[in-house]
């Protein structure tokens, strides 16, 4: 207990504090948008149930349509056919939902080319500076993509990713759990057209692991000594789900 009691003392005093990388959900958000001839994820929409009147008169509540993909929302392996056979949302361990950070910056990069590709150089120069990847961790990719306002932030061929190197070396090669990103995807805007398409889904989910997306103030993180827990909802059978992510930062 002494760990936790460690923890909460931090929390208290202020010397940890937790760091919300969630977007706030609404009908604004984006949602990634896919060739026509492919089915479309729904966009956020609310429908009030009662709101303090002849349907509830001491309550508010609201049915909600959504795609299981969309604002900040965690990507289970059964998301993608390479990993078609492994954990759904609910089945990921619990464990594997809170890990370390490591926060990989590429805005100014990002910021002359909005289609940036990280390639596994910049992640190996990063660990010559910081040092390992985290086993078990995060790689957050900080692109400044999450200051972009929504009519700005679609997928539309030019968003920044990983190309399909990278994303093939740190899913099969390197200890991170997951990749997690501010843009609307794991993958870049232009991915479709990619040898093979979407690359970070099909070799991260292929090798059981995971993906965040639509991250925010990640300009609060250090570059390593975070911790991040993801926390979506266990829905059985599911590909995805929206999720609330917090990073614990010492101060």
């Amino acid at each position: 207990m002494a760990i936790l009691g460690e923890l909460v003392a931090g929390l208290a005093s202020g010397s940890v504090e937790v760091v919300d990388l969630t977007t706030p959900l609404s009908e604004r958000t984006p949602v990634i948008r896919l060739p026509a001839e492919w089915g479309q994820p729904w966009p956020f929409s609310r429908e009030v149930i009662s709101r303090y009147d002849e349907a509830g008169p001491a309550f508010y509540w609201n049915n909600l349509r959504l795609s299981e993909h969309t604002g900040t929302h965690f990507d289970a392996p059964a998301h993608w056919l390479s990993g078609r056979d492994l954990d759904d949302v609910a089945t990921v361990p619990p464990g594997r939902l809170a890990g370390p950070a490591a926060v990989l910056d590429r805005t100014e990069r990002v910021a002359a080319d909005p289609g940036f590709l990280l390639r596994r150089e910049d992640v190996e120069a990063w660990m010559d500076e910081h040092g390992p990847l985290p086993e078990d961790g995060w790689l957050l990719y900080r692109t400044g993509w999450a200051g972009r306002a929504p009519e700005e932030f679609h997928n539309d061929g030019r968003s920044p990713g990983v190309d399909v190197d990278c994303a093939k070396w740190l899913a099969e090669e390197t200890p991170v759990l997951g990749i997690g990103v501010e843009t609307i995807g794991t993958d870049a805007g232009a991915a479709a057209m990619f040898e093979p398409p979407f690359p970070c889904h099909w070799y991260f989910h292929g090798a059981g692991k995971y993906g965040l997306t639509q991250l925010r103030n990640l300009d609060r993180l250090p570059a390593t000594g975070a911790v991040v827990v993801a926390a979506p909802l266990p829905i059985v059978g599911g590909s995805g789900s929206p999720a609330r992510v917090l990073a614990f930062v010492e101060r």
